[in-house]
């Protein structure tokens, strides 16, 4: 029988996507934007500071922000670590310990992908790293410094094991039991919590449930040796360090007082933050709603619904703890994609090919006007937002820029209908988007985002002699930055140092009694006062400068 017409005409990529392929349209998602830019706040900047301290200092034990123990699980700051260390010869150390972001994210990608291919077979599990990959709140988080990436793939290597725990149990209980020990090693015990009861449905699905049990309590031992691994010598070497730990892990156990805020911030959140997954989940419920009792459709539903509970009581409706939601979203979503009508099939490709198509011309507009002042508003408007910023022409990242736009107009020209290709456009499109953002708007992004010109102004305003210099409303993200770029480290106003340190540094704080300011300072676009650091001196009255030793006497 010979091919229809249509896939005679047509020479573009397979559906379902495999092979090199899926492997290299996932690489340029994850290693695109990981280098390039200085660290940013929050978490990026803490990260790179543990790590740079961590490098710095050796001391890879206990870990430490700017001088300050910072109690926390180890194993991200640790790959971060070794990634430094590798790459110095060719990044610099924030470039390079984002690599480990890297690295787990593609770990993610390929454990949700076997797990899917146990749950849902081979045909439809290139679906789940797309729709991960895909989903709009894991793009950030990818390609920043996050530990929560780290739990994250420790969950899907998780999920992949107790899906093979009835056909292969000793290898699911094996694969369950380390990702448990190495999920606690990436972020402390609240987050692998919600996993247990999952693993005993999963156990009591089995055929053989004594023996899927038996493996089980198993692969708890192996979990407890890898946590051992650290806490034993952190035992015997320092005390201190493992109960200031295990003082936040029982914090986080006992819960918060608003548990109903943080359920209504993940439902604010979640329609964006996974999409598409959310809808496509929330339709393969409906399609395969009399399968409900089936392991492939319960194990995720559980899943869910006690990760979104450990988040909501225990570690709080945050950006990045919403990452743990996406891979049994993705389990649940992937039968969703084949199952899907015609029609609105071809609804979502075609939204998905405009969308993104729309967002890179303006991606390009937008570039033209930073780079070349056209169109001119446009181009002023920039500049009002970034304050001194100057556009410069890069023929490596323009070229890199127009290959992947070729790219794209390619593959929505040539890929062939399929269940696939409306999620398959959405990954390419979503890929190409970010790429653009990263060739061609991360100069602009970077100029307003970072701290070095900032840390450079304050380290040149520092007298050359000082006691040291307390702080006050300091971020971890701000002592992290000033650290890593000039050295500057502070003691807290409330330490009995920080009390009598001669100068002082505040973000955003009013203005101390008895404290002169002698300098002030931000980023282009702080124009917000609550947004200024602010530098001052201790007074001395006239009466203590004429004793000896002044007012520290």
């Amino acid at each position: 029988m010979s091919a229809p017409p249509e896939q005679k005409r047509l020479k573009g990529i397979t559906l379902p996507p495999s092979g090199w392929t899926l492997a290299f349209l996932l690489a340029l998602y994850i290693f695109t934007g990981l280098i390039g830019h200085d660290p940013w706040k929050n978490d990026d900047a803490v990260t790179i500071g543990v790590v740079h301290d961590l490098v710095r200092n050796g001391h890879w034990l206990t870990l430490s922000l700017a001088g300050t123990p910072y109690p926390d699980a180890p194993l991200h700051y640790w790959v971060a670590g070794a990634t430094g260390h590798l790459f110095a010869w060719l990044l610099p150390l924030h470039e390079a310990a984002r690599l480990a972001s890297g690295a787990f994210t593609l770990l993610a990608l390929a454990f949700i992908y076997l797990a899917a291919r146990e749950l849902h077979g081979r045909e439809q599990a290139p679906a789940a790293p797309l729709l991960l990959a895909g989903s709009i709140g894991f793009l950030f988080h990818a390609h920043e410094a996050q530990p929560m990436l780290a739990t994250l793939t420790a969950h899907t290597a998780a999920y992949w094991g107790l899906a093979q725990l009835n056909r292969r149990a000793l290898r699911g209980a094996c694969c369950f039991g380390a990702a448990l020990g190495l999920g606690f090693l990436a972020n402390g015990l609240a987050p692998m919590l919600p996993l247990l009861p999952v693993a005993a449905f999963a156990a009591w699905y089995s055929d053989d449930r004594q023996r899927a049990l038996l493996m089980l309590i198993g692969s708890l031992l192996v979990a407890a040796l890898l946590a051992g691994a650290w806490l034993g010598p952190l035992l015997l070497g320092a005390p201190d360090f493992l109960a200031a730990f295990w003082q936040g892990e029982l914090a986080l156990l006992h819960g918060g007082d608003q548990p109903l805020l943080n359920l209504m911030r993940l439902l604010g959140l979640l329609p964006w933050y996974a999409w598409p997954a959310l809808p496509l989940a929330g339709w393969a419920l409906w399609a395969k709603r009399r399968q409900l009792r089936t392991l492939p459709m319960a194990l995720p539903v559980l899943a869910f619904l006690l990760t979104l509970l450990t988040i909501i009581t225990c570690l709080g409706a945050r950006s990045a703890t919403a990452l743990l939601l996406l891979p049994p979203l993705v389990l649940l979503a992937v039968p969703g994609v084949s199952s899907l009508r015609r029609g609105a099939a071809n609804a979502f490709d075609w939204f998905n090919m405009i969308t993104f198509s729309f967002f890179a011309l303006l991606a390009w507009i937008g570039w033209s006007a930073l780079v070349f002042d056209w169109p001119e508003k446009l181009g002023q408007q920039a500049r009002q937002l970034e304050p001194g910023f100057v556009g410069q022409f890069n023929l490596f990242s323009s070229a890199f820029a127009v290959l992947g736009t070729l790219i794209w107009c390619w593959l929505i020209a040539t890929s062939p209908r399929s269940p696939m290709r409306g999620i398959m456009h959405w990954m390419a499109g979503l890929t190409l988007f970010w790429l653009l953002i990263a060739t061609l708007w991360m100069p602009w992004i970077d100029y307003g985002k970072t701290y070095r010109p900032v840390s450079a102004a304050l380290a040149k305003a520092l007298p050359e002699k000082r006691a040291c210099i307390a702080s006050l409303n300091l971020a971890d993200s701000l002592l992290a930055s000033f650290d890593y770029f000039d050295g500057i480290r502070t003691l807290s106003l409330s330490s009995r140092a920080g009390m009598n340190c001669d100068l002082l540094l505040t973000h955003g704080a009013p203005s101390p009694a008895g404290w002169q300011k002698v300098w002030e300072g931000g980023r282009p676009g702080d124009r917000r006062n609550n947004d200024k650091l602010q530098l001052y001196r201790r007074e001395v009255d006239t009466a203590d400068r004429d004793q000896p030793g002044g007012a520290r006497q």
